[in-house]
C-alpha cells in the first residue's frame, strides 16, 4: 500500500474520530433532551461512516478485494439513525402532554405532532 493510501486512511480515522468525540461531547454538554439528540444523529453517525469509510477504502488498497459488510453497516446506519431520532423527539414531545390538553385534529386521527395553536391557526377538517 502506497503512502497516499496510508494518508488518506488515517485522515479518514482522525476525521471519524472527532466527529464521534463531537456528538459524544454533545450529548453530555447539551442542556435539552431536543438539543442533545442532534449530536449523536448527525455529528456520531458521520464519525462512525468515517471509519467505515476508512475501513473499506483499506480493504480495497490494501487487500484487494470489496468489502460488503462495511456497506451494508453504513447503510443500516443511514437508514436507522433518522429513525430513531425521530421517535425519540416524538416519545419527548408527547411526554408530559395529557390528549385533553391538545386542541381537536378535526379529523379522524389524533395528533403525530403538535405545535402551539396562534390564534390564527385551526384545525385542518380533513372530511
Amino acid at each position: 500500500m502506497g503512502l497516499v493510501a496510508e494518508i488518506f486512511i488515517s485522515f479518514m480515522l482522525v476525521v471519524g474520530g472527532i466527529f464521534g468525540l463531537l456528538g459524544s461531547w454533545g450529548l453530555v454538554k447539551l442542556d435539552d433532551t431536543m438539543r442533545r439528540l442532534h449530536a449523536p444523529t448527525k455529528a456520531t453517525t458521520l464519525g462512525v461512516g468515517g471509519v467505515l469509510f476508512a475501513s473499506m477504502a483499506y480493504s480495497v488498497l490494501e487487500l484487494e478485494r470489496v468489502s460488503f459488510h462495511e456497506l451494508l453497516i453504513a447503510a443500516f446506519l443511514l437508514i436507522t439513525a433518522p429513525i430513531t431520532a425521530n421517535f425519540v423527539a416524538k416519545a419527548h414531545m408527547h411526554r408530559d402532554v395529557k390528549e385533553r390538553e391538545l386542541p381537536p385534529t378535526g379529523g379522524k386521527y389524533g395528533w403525530a405532532g403538535y405545535d402551539e395553536i396562534g390564534d390564527s391557526e385551526q384545525p385542518i377538517d380533513t372530511k
